[in-house]
């Protein structure tokens, strides 16, 4: 696919921080005993969400449970180090914050907000597709996360509307950081994992990556909002991968021709010509002609209203979420042996 290399120069926007949600971890945080557990807010082949109550302080939270069975057959263990690690650091508004951490003979709990607006993908697929000014609401939102992430020295590597929570406002929250690794500029990491319609092609490559691979996803995102779709979707995995590579997509008709570029200048092959690895960085996506007249500053500090407002009653209210009422609250697998056990030491 040929790029559209010309650029569009505006003054660059003042610079304002991402704005903070720094409250401080939940005490104690030591068992499932200092929670009063509700019903399961979702699951995965690893474990489940639980909605809980911090019993000492009333708090509302997610209990992310992961099976430590399945982290070790699946050879997770330092992916899963490695997310306690940067749920540790990272604080910022569009990135969902963690507030405790343990684990017993089963599972590893990561204790977190309680981001009950839903799961995008959910709000997405209910009316198809969003307007272009809807979906730059939300690409605006996504972007100031990874500008965040990238300077922590941060590769999300996951993003898709499953990934993203609306809070009970309607801003958004980045989730599942399990694929999040700190890689510094000079370095890359070689480990292929993501969503398949959202790999960039140095990961299908392993040509080895870094950040850049966060902007190919931010491109793909962006279709998505606006057609409904991912550009590369294909029933077979293996013809993703080809029209990945190859850069075969078309757009829909009812796509701007600012949008079409901005994508165009995302889903770029090269690095030395992809939008967000140049050398202004995140200010060739922000200075693009489809956020002409997106006030960052305001964004950051979620001034403006968003689009899609979740109906939330009540902190503990679910009802934007799946009904897993069927599930047991609390994961059980098979215990593990003491050498297995000891892979968690320190955790």
């Amino acid at each position: 696919m040929s790029a559209t290399t010309g650029s569009h120069e505006q003054p660059k926007p003042a610079q304002h921080k991402v704005h903070s949600t720094h409250s401080g971890r939940l005490e104690p945080c030591t068992s499932l005993a200092d929670f009063s557990l509700g019903v399961v807010l979702g699951h995965g082949s690893f474990g489940r969400v639980t909605l809980g109550k911090h019993k000492a302080t009333k708090t509302v939270c997610a209990i992310k449970a992961l099976s430590k069975a399945q982290i070790i057959k699946n050879q997770q263990v330092a992916h899963l180090r490695a997310e306690r690690d940067i749920l540790k650091i990272v604080d910022c508004h569009f990135i969902v914050k963690l507030l405790g951490f343990f684990h017993d003979d089963h599972c590893v709990y990561f204790v977190l907000q309680c981001v009950n607006g839903g799961e995008f993908f959910r709000h997405l697929r209910a009316r198809g597709r969003l307007t272009e000014e809807h979906a730059r609401f939300y690409a605006a939102e996504v972007l100031l996360a990874f500008q965040y992430f990238h300077s922590k020295e941060i590769v999300y590597r996951d993003l898709k509307p499953e990934n993203i929570l609306l809070d009970n406002k309607g801003h958004i929250k980045m989730t599942d950081l399990g694929f999040c690794k700190i890689v510094p500029a000079a370095k890359r990491t070689y480990t292929l994992c993501g969503t398949p319609d959202y790999l960039a092609p140095e990961i299908i490559l392993n040509k080895g990556h870094g950040k850049a691979v966060d902007w190919w996803a931010y491109g793909v995102l962006l279709y998505e909002l606006m057609a409904g779709y991912p550009p590369f979707f294909d029933s077979d995995v293996t013809n993703t991968y080809k029209k990945i590579l190859g850069g075969r997509f078309t757009f829909p008709p009812h796509f701007s021709i600012s949008s079409r570029d901005l994508i165009r200048k995302l889903l770029v092959a090269d690095l030395s010509k992809r939008y967000g690895c140049l050398a202004s960085g995140v200010d060739d996506i922000k200075n693009h002609p489809w956020f002409k007249g997106t006030d960052w500053g305001a964004a950051e500090a979620l001034v403006h209203e968003p689009p899609i407002k979740p109906t939330v009653k009540s902190p503990d209210d679910t009802t934007n979420f799946d009904d897993y009422s069927s599930l047991p609250p609390i994961l059980h697998d098979h215990v593990l042996s003491k050498t297995e056990q000891a892979m968690f030491t320190g955790f």
